[in-house]
């Protein structure tokens, strides 16, 4: 049983978080040191909005490019998850800003497979809720063969339940690199692990 199942909270840390206001300009994203995190995603980044247009991972429920609700706001990804891939690859690192992260972390164990309904707390009030695994996809891997073109494994294969998750906004507030993050696990599903 994964390590994050066997409690109703615990805790870790902000490492880093990233932007890029551009929505045309790519995955990359840059560091900056707090944003503010409003019901509409993070501020300055382009994958904010209340609403999304549907894509690929939808296409058996909506036609592609229907107007949803986006639970996709904030990318998170583990430092800890990111140094095992790029151990898999043999490649000396797999940086955030390569693979679109938000916020990195650390000290979560099992970050990827934290359950959806999950909640990160942290410092000023501020609520993410964890909605899905981040399913590892081509769009990194081109960015990463940029940096390392020959690595052992490909970065979709290599990053398999490490991708981390993505969530939405439930209560706004400021985030800085350095807060302290208490994750909450829904009940029901430590429950149902025992």
């Amino acid at each position: 049983m994964p390590e994050l199942l066997t409690k109703l909270s615990f805790e870790g840390k902000v490492d880093q978080l990233l932007a890029n206001p551009d929505r045309g300009s790519g995955l990359e994203k840059g560091a900056v040191p707090k944003a503010h995190f409003r019901f509409s995603g993070m501020e300055g980044d382009c994958h904010g909005g209340l609403t999304r247009a549907s894509d690929s991972r939808m296409l058996k429920q909506y036609k592609r490019g229907t107007e949803v609700r986006n639970s996709r706001q904030v990318s998170i990804l583990s430092r800890e998850e990111l140094a095992e891939v790029a151990a898999r690859m043999a490649i000396p690192a797999v940086k955030p800003e390569w693979v679109g992260a938000n916020m990195l972390v650390s000290g979560i164990p099992d970050l990827t497979l934290l359950p959806p309904g999950s909640r990160l707390q942290f410092p000023s009030g501020a609520m993410l809720v964890v909605d899905a695994e981040n399913h590892p996809c081509r769009y990194p891997a081109e960015i990463i063969a940029r940096h390392h073109p020959d690595p052992a494994v490909g970065f979709v294969k290599a990053a398999m339940h490490k991708r981390g998750v993505v969530g939405w906004v439930e209560a706004e507030g400021l985030i800085s690199s350095g807060d302290r993050i208490t994750v909450w696990i829904p009940p029901q599903r430590l429950y149902a692990h025992k």
